[in-house]
């Protein structure tokens, strides 16, 4: 028995349920707290689950009053179901995909309810993340999970994983919320075709929309190779190829294939080309400096070694001197400057000799 290749099918499994499980997560939050303009929820936000704890204190309970006090407590929920609760059945990427994708949400939901005060996430940080104490101690009901966390992902709270993935901070929000959007489709896909009599016909129209969405992001300029555009888009497309396996083995809907998805290759950074530029003009620039260089000696050597001819009255000693004089150019010289050169002291230099000799 292959007991690699049953490991790595139990692992597919086990991850599909639990990217199903996540989603399940952001669509339960939703309810409670719509990601759409103009749309109200039937439920109260306090009375998801235990929500309330994340926001401030209003007289004698935690209430949160404001867009943004609903946005931290959810982000800090989010947090709790998807990070906190199932630190020890995660992998580390798996930790840091989740990670990501709560980041994404909070970022569109900024976006989206729009505050005076909150322009990017770095205002959001330093208001409400910076000094809060949910996003400094790591707690699993009355358990400090904060050494599970470190061995898991290398920090001692989400504040650090926060400020470390500091690249979201000043990313264009609009550009975010178009990730969100993909993040969204993908899960659509999931949750369907998770239930107990899927949708192969909406299934297949929200895999068309995720492809769509993400052939706009892989388009986009800001997707060069390295960049934090392009480790989301990484971060999709494996999502998206995990449930496009599943899909096709299952052939549960034999009858509609999933579109595939291009991703963009041979990624250059923009600061590489720079320097590859920089490198050509430079040795472009040093080649040229160099012939110009032994151009130059040879034309300051000319004159000298024109009056040192004329003064040496031995036939054959001048025959040896123009003998490896010309031979040294030969060697150090490219042979197009030498046709120049011959050609401009036929011209330039053709009396020179003579006046030379009448003034010694």
């Amino acid at each position: 028995m292959d007991y690699k290749l049953v490991y790595n099918f139990f692992k597919k499994i086990c991850f599909s349920f639990i990217f199903f499980d996540i989603c399940g997560r952001f669509r339960h939050l939703r309810n409670y707290f719509p990601d759409e303009l103009g749309k109200i929820s039937d439920y109260d936000f306090h009375d998801n689950g235990k929500i309330e704890k994340y926001c401030p204190i209003v007289g004698s309970k935690n209430k949160c009053e404001t867009e943004a006090y609903k946005i931290n407590a959810g982000c800090l929920w989010l947090l709790e179901q998807n990070i906190v609760n199932r630190i020890s059945d995660l992998s580390k990427d798996q930790a840091k995909a989740f990670i990501m994708y709560i980041m994404i949400w909070l970022i569109y939901m900024l976006n989206l309810k729009k505050d005076k005060n909150i322009n990017y996430l770095k205002d959001f940080y330093e208001a409400n993340i910076k000094d809060n104490s949910h996003y400094t101690n790591c707690k699993k009901g009355n358990i400090d999970c904060s050494n599970s966390l470190k061995n898991k992902l290398g920090y001692n709270n989400f504040k650090e994983i926060i400020k470390e993935n500091e690249y979201f901070m000043n990313m264009d929000m609009n550009i975010i919320s178009n990730f969100y959007d993909a993040f969204k489709s993908l899960c659509n896909m999931y949750i369907e075709y998770d239930a107990s009599s899927p949708d192969c016909n909406q299934i297949s129209q929200d895999a068309n929309e995720f492809a769509e969405k993400y052939k706009k992001l892989n388009d986009d300029s800001n997707n060069t190779d390295g960049s934090s555009h392009s480790q989301i888009l990484s971060i999709l497309s494996n999502d998206y190829d995990n449930f496009k396996k599943k899909y096709n083995n299952d052939q549960y809907c034999k009858s509609l294939s999933l579109p595939t998805i291009e991703k963009k290759k041979n990624i250059v950074k923009s600061s590489e080309k720079m320097i590859e530029q920089i490198s050509e003009v430079a040795s472009s620039s040093s080649s040229i400096a160099n012939k110009l260089i032994i151009a130059l000696s040879i034309f300051a050597a000319i004159p000298i070694f024109w009056g040192f001819s004329y003064k040496v009255t031995n036939k054959e000693l001048k025959n040896i001197t123009f003998k490896y004089y010309f031979n040294y150019i030969y060697v150090n010289v490219n042979k197009k400057i030498i046709r120049f050169l011959t050609f401009y002291i036929s011209i330039r230099y053709l009396d020179f000799g003579k006046e030379l000799k009448n003034n010694i």
